[in-house]
């Protein structure tokens, strides 16, 4: 079973911005997407695709400040996808207990959720910031919404950038998230 993700071009999805994707959309085809091509041909693998993967100390809430250390970087920002590492090991046993679902199958594995960077810079703010406060990420948002129009958050999806479909895969082998929401305490 080969398990990447899907939010990076290099691995081999295509960059699809301002558009919904789902397992069966176009994807770059890198020396490792032949390569999972090839698996899956056989009949004796499967691919999947994670979103980016969150929990333990892999906290969301501590990446904002990274991706968007300006308010024009933070401007650039649209969508990002997650999925729990609990859902991920759910996943995987559910993979291999039903392979014959799985067998030659690539899968999308998000929390089927589609974030929206401003909502959650804005919500959250930085955490650990000097002065003690969520640092300047929730005025450069609302600065944001006034610039481009933007009258609520999460901005719609037509705004966000690519948009991860992953209900296949809930759907095919009976399950859905558990841990299926970033703001969750129970990280």
């Amino acid at each position: 079973m080969e398990i990447r993700s899907p939010d990076n071009e290099s691995q081999g999805v295509a960059k699809n911005l301002h558009r919904w994707c789902d397992r069966r959309s176009p994807y770059t085809r890198t020396d490792r997407a032949a390569s999972e091509d090839e698996l899956l041909a056989t009949g004796n693998g499967t691919v999947l695709n994670l979103a980016g993967l969150w929990g333990g100390k892999r906290d969301t809430r501590n990446w904002v400040g990274k991706i968007a250390p300006t308010k024009e970087a933070l401007r650039n920002k649209g969508s990002i996808h997650m999925i729990h590492g609990h859902d991920v090991a759910r996943a995987i046993l559910a993979v291999h207990a039903n392979f014959n679902k799985a067998a030659g199958q690539r899968w999308i594995l998000s929390d089927g959720r589609v974030y929206d960077w401003w909502d959650l810079a804005s919500a959250w703010g930085v955490r650990g910031s000097p002065s003690g406060d969520r640092g300047p990420h929730p005025l450069w948002v609302l600065e944001l919404m006034q610039e481009t129009g933007v009258r609520g958050l999460p901005r719609d999806v037509s705004l966000l950038g690519r948009a991860l479909d992953s209900r296949d895969f809930w759907v095919t082998f009976g399950l859905t998230p558990e841990k299926a929401r970033l703001d969750s305490e129970d990280v």
